[in-house]
């Protein structure tokens, strides 16, 4: 399949649902995955101005990402509402973090039996974050690890004395920078922040103050875990989200399809190995191998029109002792392309390797 068969599909749903539709998807690709991030919104703008009228009765977004950005939501949202008096999500899979917060701003969330939601607790960096012994890579905090960490001290140990509590501050102070602890603080404030404004953009604070405390509390907290896994049914029974629990099987089935074909543009289902494949190719007492990928990362896309952000890379072995891998990034960019008006010929994969052996 490939674009014009998607758009085909993406036409289907919106003839089902009564919509415009235009799709969202981030790379799940390992150790090659896409971020939700705000270049994304620029181009979002462009394919709103191709909508058939403003405002549309109905717009839908196909939603999938592991997520990233914690203010992209909020942008996104509130530029879905200049153009629609009902905005809807559509999840085939994955919406983790800052897509879950996309879909806290729907007045309906359509899930697939196999999509997950996630918590919103944000994940936080910053210059004064810990870094990975050997690598020197900055370490991610997680807001809800930082908080744990104190209630573990508090509850689970049962220390409570200041005194003491003030020494296991400091032993958290020595290997987190104050810093770095103080980011993580205005997140968790930020992150429940952009909740709150994203269900006020279809609740109200005084019919829906409750459920909409209960909601931010629940997805930025009580879920404990940021991979924790949402399934439609938790989300409507136990979050009290605006799930549709009556999903037609031809929807599904259509939803499916259309995330399937996205799968395969990505290569979701096969891990990016450039180490791998370089030692595949090395021949001893020849040249070492050169490697170029061209990767996507990120989709947007309705019936008309289909935009990609993809990255030329190369790879080649250094010869150090031990061995290393130079990346070199050549190019980063969003390319456009128009629906072809036929059904184009299947293109060979845009991530496979080309290069000297």
């Amino acid at each position: 399949m490939g674009l014009q068969e998607r758009a085909a599909l993406i036409k289907r749903i919106e003839g089902i649902r009564g919509s415009s539709m235009i799709c969202f998807l981030t790379s799940l690709r390992q150790n090659v995955a896409g971020i939700i991030a705000d270049d994304s919104v620029r181009v979002f703008f462009d394919h709103l101005l191709l909508l058939p009228s403003r405002p549309v009765e109905k717009l839908d977004i196909f939603l999938c990402s592991n997520g990233g950005s914690g203010t992209v939501p909020w942008r996104l949202v509130s530029l879905f509402r200049e153009f629609t008096k009902h905005f809807s999500v559509l999840i085939p899979y994955r919406a983790y973090s800052a897509a879950s917060l996309i879909a806290l701003g729907a007045d309906e969330i359509v899930m697939h039996p196999f999509a997950e939601l996630g918590p919103i607790d944000p994940t936080v960096s910053n210059e004064f974050n810990p870094r990975e012994e050997g690598t020197g890579r900055l370490l991610g905090i997680s807001v809800e690890d930082v908080k744990a960490y104190v209630d573990f001290v508090k509850t689970t140990v049962g220390i409570r004395h200041e005194d003491e509590l003030v020494k296991a501050l400091e032993i958290l102070a020595t290997k987190v920078h104050p810093l770095a602890l103080g980011n993580v603080e205005r997140f968790i404030m930020q992150s429940r922040m952009v909740a709150r404004k994203i269900l006020l953009t279809h609740m109200t604070e005084e019919a829906d103050e409750h459920v909409i405390d209960e909601i931010v509390e629940n997805m930025a907290s009580k879920l404990y875990f940021h991979g924790h896994p949402i399934n439609r049914t938790e989300a409507k029974n136990d979050l009290r989200l605006a799930v549709n629990l009556t999903v037609a099987p031809e929807l599904e089935a259509t939803m499916w399809d259309l995330y399937r074909d996205f799968e395969q543009e990505f290569e979701n289902q096969t891990m990016f190995n450039p180490a791998g494949d370089l030692g595949a190719r090395f021949v001893p007492n020849q040249p070492p191998p050169v490697l170029e990928y061209e990767l996507v990362h990120v989709m947007i896309e309705g019936a008309r029109i289909s935009s990609k952000l993809t990255t030329r890379r190369r790879y080649q072995f250094i010869p150090t002792q031990p061995p290393g891998i130079r990346e070199d990034l050549l190019s980063q960019a969003w390319t456009h392309s128009q629906v072809p008006a036929a059904v184009s010929q299947p293109q060979p994969s845009s991530s496979s390797p080309v290069g000297v052996p």
